[in-house]
């Protein structure tokens, strides 16, 4: 089987765990193409990618020129959360795959229409939900699959972190609505992921408090979410960007009639508590996931994720988290905007909102 062709789009911040992925999967992947419109961020990471997996890139600033001179299979787009939508049709206009980080898209629309395009097309569209892949999770989710926490009541998403001015500063389009949303948006939405999926994965009803209490921008810096799922589960989240000095937790926790689990950590990363009526020998595994935290917060999922998305294109299946699974986290979002817009709960199927729509009354979220 031919290896895949991937141009990565955008070498910003998060771009270093997809060369990271590129060199671990270098037997099935090769990353071609490196782009960005800053030249010099693209040359690093070709850099980069040369120092980690032995070869280089070539190095554009133009991706819709590389997808005319190149031959690509598949585009992985890293770029300001705002574009990923446009990119992502633009690709799949010429036919190539796309794993996109998240979230897919800022409005329901493009995420729809993105899921869309892809199925019309044969594509294989994926979402950066990387922590889906961390080991703790993927025991969890055996254990959710075992039947082992028996009937589900609630689960929790505490994402307590620091993100000051100069994060802002530093790339001005974040916070804001057109471009990027609030601390939900950017930094909860994987935890929301992660609690949306082991919680059933169909969101019922969503109700929001949001507000900006610290930092200078559009959109939140503290939101708490209530999320009543089909199942009748309850999902909580706590999501800040205003824990003084630094990143605190972040933490998932489950909880059923017959099981909790508790993992933390820097990123989810950690099992802390795992307390169940039948004890199991998988729970000898667990002793094994309480070590050291990961370097950042993205943790290092990315490689997994690659692994399970190239297979997913080569077998023509769908990925772990596809279009249809990275849509959800997003909508819950979205909805929770659109219940502290209204002052109302909001129904998840039908939804129709965009991070824009919080633009209208043209005032910080309070």
């Amino acid at each position: 089987m031919a290896k895949l062709r991937f141009m990565l789009i955008g070498c910003g911040r998060i771009s270093k765990n997809h060369i990271a992925a590129a060199a671990a999967n270098k037997d099935t992947m090769t990353l071609a193409v490196v782009c960005d419109v800053v030249r010099a961020r693209a040359e690093e990471k070709a850099a980069m990618l040369k120092e980690q997996a032995g070869y280089e890139p070539l190095i554009y600033t133009d991706y819709k020129k590389a997808l005319q001179e190149q031959e690509i299979d598949v585009c992985a787009i890293a770029t300001e959360s705002g574009f990923h939508a446009q990119i992502a049709l633009e690709c799949m206009a010429h036919g190539k795959h796309v794993l996109t980080e998240k979230p897919m898209a800022l409005s329901t629309a493009d995420a729809e229409k993105m899921i869309s395009t892809a199925e019309a097309k044969g594509l294989t569209l994926g979402v950066c939900h990387q922590n889906r892949f961390n080991a703790p999770i993927q025991q969890l989710h055996a254990a959710l699959d075992a039947g082992r926490f028996g009937k589900l009541v609630s689960g929790t998403a505490r994402i307590l972190w620091n993100r000051n001015m100069s994060y802002y500063q530093q790339a001005p389009w974040r916070g804001t609505w057109a471009q990027d949303g609030g601390t939900l948006m950017n930094q909860c939405i994987h935890n929301i992921d992660l609690l949306q999926w082991s919680l059933g994965g169909e969101p019922d009803t969503v109700m929001a408090m949001t507000g900006n209490y610290l930092r200078d921008i559009q959109a939140e810096d503290f939101g708490a979410v209530l999320i009543r799922f089909k199942n009748g589960a309850i999902g909580i989240v706590e999501g800040t960007a205003c824990v003084y000095p630094k990143n605190l937790e972040e933490t998932l926790s489950v909880f059923g009639e017959t099981g909790c689990a508790v993992i933390g950590g820097l990123a989810v990363n950690r099992i802390e508590t795992w307390n169940f009526a039948d004890p199991a020998p998988q729970d000898e595994v667990v002793k094994t996931l309480v070590g050291k935290d990961p370097k950042d917060v993205y943790g290092s999922g990315h490689n997994a994720l690659y692994a399970n998305y190239i297979h997913a294109v080569n077998t023509h299946t769908r990925p772990l988290v596809s279009g249809y699974e990275g849509i959800k986290a997003l909508k819950i979002i979205l909805a929770a905007y659109q219940s502290q817009k209204t002052g109302k709960a909001v129904k998840f199927d039908g939804l129709s909102f965009a991070t824009t729509d919080m633009c209208s009354e043209d005032v910080k979220v309070r």
